[in-house]
């Protein structure tokens, strides 16, 4: 068996099959039942009881569109490196709650290294970055400094998992 959760006194244990159905379903979410239970070797009612469990027990988050943001109009990606000037646990979290509330940050990552967090932001160019990592300096959550590093191109984006690699039966 491949993954365990705890849920009440029972183990739920996934399997290769429940691992190729998460892959195929973060891959093409609108695929019929039909389809996927095709792709992973089930018949549908069986496939379609495994998709219900997965959902029931938190494995499947939820499904959205994947949007191509580059037809509605040119955006800029900005990686930021942030130092923090204290490392006390408040200080973690008062830098949250700030960046939290900012739409343009897509992801915040707590990294090893020689500073703190790693963000990417997303804005619609230099101008309003720019303005953000002005207000979040000017707002004295704790940063000491940071880094900017603008995307020029994105040769490989992903948005799936390499699940069948990551959790091999």
């Amino acid at each position: 068996m491949l993954a365990h959760k705890h849920q009440g006194n029972r183990i739920v244990k996934l399997d290769r099959i429940d691992i190729k159905i998460l892959y195929e379903l973060q891959k093409n979410g609108r695929i019929t039942n039909v389809e996927l239970a095709e792709l992973v070797n089930l018949s549908p009612s069986p496939c379609l009881m495994r998709v219900k469990k997965l959902q029931a027990e938190g494995y499947i988050e939820g499904y959205s569109a994947q949007i191509n943001v580059s037809k509605l109009g040119q955006t800029l990606t900005v990686f930021t490196e942030i130092t923090l000037k204290n490392h006390r646990q408040i200080d973690f979290a008062r830098f949250l709650a700030a960046v939290e509330k900012v739409d343009q940050v897509i992801e915040c990552h707590l990294v090893s290294g020689g500073y703190d967090y790693m963000l990417k932001f997303v804005t619609s160019g230099i101008g309003e970055y720019q303005s953000i990592m002005e207000r979040l300096t000017d707002m004295d959550i704790g940063i000491d400094k940071y880094f900017s590093f603008v995307v020029l191109k994105s040769p490989i984006v992903k948005s799936h998992m390499p699940l069948t690699s990551l959790f091999p039966m």
